[in-house]
């Protein structure tokens, strides 16, 4: 039997449905076709004003549901009725909605109140937590993308920033990742130019492009203890065009823990580009 992903469970049944519960961007819309050329039974749970126009229309309407980001409830309800054997969160929720233009209902009015910490971390945990109670597994978000994961070694180019800079470069990520503050960070010759905090990563490398970028190095990482269930850090073509707008020409990304969303077209833009990608 051909093994699906390295990342399902070792009992996963690919004839129970899966869920995919998708957020904005193209991560959601590759994992989607990803798990269709696996034969598995696929229906959609989509965010309003953030899953693709397109994604929600190449599913039927009997196998997919539109809902508020606020409203948990009415996601668990559908599961339920998708009788759901898997489900998979792919894809990003704009930050602010889950702190400030979050409407919830009951059941996420309850979760929120449960939290002494309320942050995406914890409620995206809180909300995992709930659908595992109705005997729904939620998957790692890798699962059937091995293929777009980052590896060791280069990938783009030839590197030729000293080894020391760039284990100065992952020891500050892991810090800050340890802190739970972001989940990158550019260095340049043993300084710290920036690091990534809650406005993202395209804001991150903007303000690095401010100083002095030769020898630059971009380090993306996953958290100490990442839950890669709902989180998974993520290098695509929006990145990379931050990079060069920047004028960042080196990225240094965890093997096997960062996602480089639609990859053959990354490492080609970047090779044209003249941006070089290792993995660590």
């Amino acid at each position: 039997m051909r093994v699906l992903s390295a990342y399902l469970p070792t009992n996963f049944a690919p004839q129970r449905p899966l869920v995919l519960i998708a957020g904005r961007g193209l991560y959601p819309i590759i994992t989607a076709a990803a798990i269709r050329r696996a034969g598995i039974p696929l229906r959609l749970i989509a965010m309003d004003d953030e899953t693709s126009p397109e994604l929600i229309a190449s599913f039927p309407p009997s196998e997919r549901i539109s809902l508020n980001v606020g409203q948990v409830g009415k996601m668990l309800t559908a599961l339920r009725n998708f009788d759901a054997g898997y489900a998979l969160m792919a894809g990003q929720v704009t930050p602010k909605k889950l702190f400030h233009g979050l409407t919830p209902d009951l059941k996420a009015a309850a979760i929120l109140f449960s939290l002494k910490r309320r942050n995406a971390e914890t409620i995206f945990g809180a909300i995992a937590a709930e659908i595992e109670q109705l005997g729904i597994t939620l998957l790692d978000a890798r699962a059937f993308l091995d293929d777009e994961l980052a590896t060791l070694g280069s990938m783009v180019g030839k590197f030729t920033i000293n080894d020391e800079y760039l284990q100065h470069g992952i020891q500050i990520a892991r810090e800050i990742a340890r802190l739970d503050i972001g989940q990158g960070c550019v260095v340049r010759k043993g300084t710290v130019l920036a690091v990534e905090a809650f406005e993202g990563t395209d804001a991150m490398l903007r303000r690095a492009g401010t100083f002095k970028t030769d020898k630059s190095l971009f380090v993306k990482i996953s958290k100490t203890a990442q839950d890669f269930r709902f989180d998974v850090p993520v290098f695509g073509l929006q990145t990379l065009a931050s990079m060069q707008e920047a004028g960042l020409t080196a990225a240094a990304l965890e093997a096997g823990k960062v996602i480089i969303l639609g990859k053959a077209a990354v490492l080609q833009q970047a090779k044209a580009a003249g941006i070089v990608l290792i993995g660590f």
